[in-house]
């Protein structure tokens, strides 16, 4: 047995003249077609070259775990179930659908009613569903399986096309067996035809004398996943006509020589083969990480490194830590280790947004060009969100000039990127296959860099969803920002982590800001419901206040934990309230910056940050106050991003620091992602975790040593000044966007543990990071000591927030994915009444976030004269072509970079929009700039898009709203 098809004579020698006649696929444009024993061994050859080259050693072994003769045993299975999965062609039903086919197959004595005579009954009969019942009646009547036995293998070739069927339909179609094999002694003929295709594929693939053994095999249900997720794979690169042409247009050559020139042409990356990073810590992150001189790794980062090492089992790592310590570097550190023990072949490193995400993705890069790698190694790398084409590093890794060649099937390749360090090893060449991106294949990639969405979708029930979870199967993944999912979203991920655990795939959970009893539910969910049934070893992690903290657990192992310590920097942070006036505000920082300084201001809705920026720029001038946040356009959203680390990153040759007083007014967008630095901090109140992150952005960074000297001496004292609340009343009231945002008992708890240390000398201040954890855990504790009178309003506040938590997640488990059942038990009905296609739009991230469906729109310039044009402020690419003002004709498609310039101006529409009456008016009136010319194959920039034009003065009206934009305040809504 080959694996690919070939053998000592081929599928064909073993078959006879009616077998022969059966065709697989027809080219609709011209007389092409394909017989089935061709895509049979076609199939075949594929599984086993992904098997040897492809796949990652972790699937493999979990495939081969379940099988009496281990890995050898895996590949004959994959290469058999490859080679049959489309048996259910050699059906009337299938075989109708081209008349001269059909002919020449009636010529051989299979006779088949016509396409019209079976009118609506073929729908009972798809192919994936009738290979899966003929290969079901072929192992029970000639190998002598039982019906159960069976199933959890057929399902296989049943689910093909991304649903495993549902009982009702396998007996609907048991019902019509005429569609199997038609009436009358034309049907001993098709068995015959069918039966001869199976036993002929026994044979080639060398599974005859396993299939006594594997009958008294109990696969478990990722097993299934996994191999029907490899089986699709396959036949999709063996139904690629460019790589295996059909009929008669194909020269002739053997199945082997047919295989290697698809598999030079399609040239697939191999996965990532970790190797174990020798050393101690400190050469280990000098190496990866290019630390300055002197600089050694954090106690939090060498406690993750020797925990990884000394587990068993690579397994779920949570490690929780302050702000600025280095958890991603660590992340990544323990990737490598997990990755060489299990056989990982990639990262997948999720993260709360998009903005994160691209944030992340160049550290990812970064850290790949500074791995050991085999000669010659090729490596798959995407960014995993819906506007990563919009993405300059990632566009260039696409092709352009930096590090990556983008190959097409034809096996050509562009612009291969050096390490910049010509005295060290040639890293590996990052490549951007065009085979795999799409949405249902990208996530295939080996490294990731994406939104936690991608994660999630894993949980939701939808097509092709074995194809996601064969995705993270094989990789490490990084969870990110743990602390920032709600009830609804954690639903999803609990679920997702109970099938990484059934993988046996390692995950490493970041946050600083951790809860403890989540902290729990994340160890029990991916330990599984044998292990955490051991309540003790559980409820110790659900108790531990120790910080920096690691909690480790394996599949179906206990929980143990590391308590490193901390790396010595420390901050007091003296909190004072602060009335909620935004006069008071000017008058404060008024005083506050006589010397100068950096001050970050956070509100917690946009309209407050505009309202808060309006009168800033009154007191100190327009160029002395910055506007951030979410309703930006993305291009003007990632300069914001960026010139805020320029000017307040961390200190180096490149931080151009304001040396002047500088206000930042800033959503949420401030609190993650961003490493910025600020003398002082205005918050508005939030959930205490937020807080923290908030606080992170203050004295993040030594300026003038420990003495903070290069700051104005009045601002050297780390200060937070707390205010979005009347502060006045029995009970602290936050104002109404807050309590929308947030919820009232989130805040009200915020509030109540932070009453010990507010308003500066006269109460302790916060230190960070020693107060995190107990304020965090206070905070989210099941009871909380309420200040006197606050009672009644913590209770009442407390119910509707339980019963909030309850409907998000009994919604949120509607279309969620089962927990995996007992092995043995078949994969069918397992996406029933699911959602369809995930997707990363906005309809599909508002499946497994509880959020509104929102409006995105490209926003471009009508003209004085009725013409569109792009924005008149955008700067020049990286190439130096201009793209502020380009035409955007109306009766023909934009030049590619008109398009790509427009369609880089996306905007999320803010919640006034997302409220059914008015979401339906805004569509209809934008719907009214339909512009056929752009709905083309070749504008995929802007097909489809929504487009909100505004005018000459950057204004527009929209579903009883009027719109302002300007890039230094983004967005603005108010009612006409």
């Amino acid at each position: 047995m080959t694996g690919e098809g070939g053998g000592r004579a081929g599928l064909r020698a073993r078959l006879s003249g009616p077998v022969l006649s059966v065709w697989a696929k027809h080219d609709r444009e011209g007389d092409g077609w394909l017989p089935l024993w061709r895509h049979m061994e076609d199939c075949a050859a594929v599984a086993g070259r992904l098997w040897d080259e492809w796949l990652p050693l972790s699937v493999r072994r979990l495939i081969a775990g379940g099988l009496p003769g281990g890995q050898a045993d895996a590949r004959r299975l994959v290469v058999w179930l490859a080679g049959v999965h489309d048996i259910g062609k050699a059906t009337p039903a299938f075989a109708c659908q081209v008349d001269e086919l059909a002919q020449v197959m009636r010529g051989h004595g299979l006779e088949m009613r016509s396409r019209e005579a079976m009118g609506a009954d073929r729908r009972f009969a798809p192919h994936g569903l009738a290979g899966q019942v003929l290969l079901g009646w072929w192992l029970e009547e000639r190998h002598g399986w039982t019906v159960k036995q069976a199933g959890q293998f057929t399902v296989v070739v049943g689910g093909h096309h991304g649903v495993p069927p549902e009982h009702g339909q396998i007996q609907a179609l048991e019902r019509h067996p005429d569609l199997l094999r038609a009436q009358g002694a034309s049907g001993v003929l098709w068995k015959q035809v069918q039966d001869e295709l199976l036993e002929a594929c026994a044979q080639e693939f060398g599974v005859v004398e396993r299939l006594a053994a594997w009958k008294l095999v109990k696969l478990s249900q990722p097993v299934q996943v996994l191999l029907s997720a490899v089986v699709i794979v396959c036949d999709w690169i063996a139904s690629n006509s460019d790589l295996f042409p059909y009929f008669p247009q194909d020269v002739p050559r053997t199945g082997t020589e047919r295989m290697a020139a698809a598999w030079r042409a399609l040239d697939l990356p191999g996965p990532w083969r970790a190797q174990e990073p020798a050393g101690d810590v400190a050469e280990l992150f000098a190496s990866r990480f290019d630390l300055p001189a002197g600089a050694r790794a954090r106690p939090v980062q060498e406690a993750a490194v020797a925990l990884a090492r000394e587990m068993d089992e690579p397994g779920l790592m949570v490690i929780e830590a302050p702000m600025g310590e280095g958890k991603t570097e660590a992340a990544l550190a323990v990737a490598e280790i997990f990755a060489t023990r299990s056989g990982a072949g990639g990262v997948f490193f999720a993260l709360p947004t998009m903005a994160t995400g691209n944030a992340m993705f160049p550290r990812l890069l970064h850290w790949l060009d500074r791995l050991p790698t085999p000669p010659a190694a090729r490596y798959s790398v995407l960014l995993a969100h819906s506007k990563a084409a919009l993405n300059d590093d990632f566009v260039d890794l696409m092709g352009g000039g930096r590090r990556i060649a983008e190959v097409d099937v034809d096996g050509h390749a562009t612009q291969q990127w050096r390490p910049s360090d010509p005295g060290r090893a040639a890293a590996a060449e990052l490549v951007a296959h065009a085979w795999l991106r799409g949405r249902k294949k990208a996530m295939l990639s080996s490294f990731v860099a994406g939104t936690i969405d991608q994660l999630l979708f894993a949980g939701l029930k939808s097509r092709h969803l074995v194809l996601r979870h064969l995705a993270i199967a094989g990789k490490v993944v990084v969870i990110d920002e743990a602390h920032a999912y709600d009830t609804y979203m954690s639903v999803y991920l609990d679920r997702v982590l109970s099938w990484l655990g059934a993988y046996r795939v390692p995950v490493v959970v970041l946050s600083a800001t951790l809860p403890a009893g989540r902290r729990r539910q994340l160890a029990e969910a991916y330990a599984g419901k044998a292990a955490s049934a051991t309540k003790a070893p559980f409820d110790a992690v659900a108790r531990a206040g120790d910080y920096p903290l690691l909690t480790t657990v394996r599949p179906g192992g206990a929980p143990l934990m590391r308590r490193p310590a901390g790396s010595g920097r420390s901050t007091d942070v003296e909190v004072e309230r602060l009335d909620d006036d935004v006069n008071v505000l000017a008058d404060r920082l008024e005083r506050e910056l006589v010397q100068g300084g950096c001050v970050l201001v956070v509100r917690n809705t946009v309209r407050r940050v505009l309202q808060a920026a309006a009168v800033l720029r009154e007191r100190f001038g327009q160029e002395n106050v910055t506007v951030a946040h979410s309703c930006f356009v993305d291009v003007d959203r990632a300069e914001k991003d960026a010139a805020l680390l320029t000017r307040f990153g961390p200190p180096t040759a490149k931080t151009d620091r304001p040396q002047t007083a500088h206000i930042v007014v800033a959503s949420q967008v401030a609190e993650q992602s961003l490493d910025v630095d600020f003398d002082l901090l205005v918050t508005d109140l939030a959930p205490v975790d937020l807080l923290l992150q908030r606080m992170g952005r203050l004295h993040r960074h030594l300026r003038g040593g420990h003495q903070q000297t290069e700051r104005p001496e009045q601002l050297r004292q780390a200060r937070c000044l707390l205010t979005g609340v009347d502060w006045n009343t029995p009970v602290p009231a936050p104002v109404r966007g807050s309590l929308a945002v947030y919820g009232a008992h989130a805040l009200l708890r915020s509030a109540a543990v932070l009453l010990p240390h507010l308003d500066g000398g006269r109460q302790r201040p916060v230190r960070l990071p020693a107060d995190i954890s107990p304020l965090v855990q206070h905070a989210y504790a099941d009871t909380v000591d309420a200040p006197a009178g606050w009672e009644e309003a913590l209770e009442a506040a407390r119910t509707r927030h339980e019963e909030h938590r309850a409907d998000q997640a009994e919604r949120a488990a509607t279309f969620r994915l089962d927990a995996a059942a007992r092995p043995g038990r078949p994969l069918f009905g397992w996406v029933a009444a699911g959602v369809g296609d995930a997707d990363d739009t906005r309809q599909g991230r508002a499946q497994v976030r509880d959020s509104r469906e929102s409006l995105e729109v490209v926003v471009v310039q009508r003209r004085a004269d009725g013409t569109l044009a792009t924005l008149p402020w955008l700067k020049p690419d990286r190439k130096g072509r201009p793209l502020a003002g380009l035409p955007l004709p109306t009766d023909q498609v934009p030049t590619t970079l008109a398009a790509r310039a427009a369609a880089s101006c996306g905007l999320r529409l803010p919640i006034q929009f997302s409220y059914a009456d008015v979401m339906d008016q805004a569509i209809d009136e934008l719907e009214e700039l339909y512009i056929p010319a752009w709905q083309v194959k070749d504008s995929h920039w802007l097909a489809g898009q929504l487009i909100l034009p505004l005018d000459e003065d950057c204004q527009t009206r929209l579903a009883g709203f009027i719109l302002r934009y300007s890039p230094s305040d983004g967005l603005e809504v108010t009612r006409a």
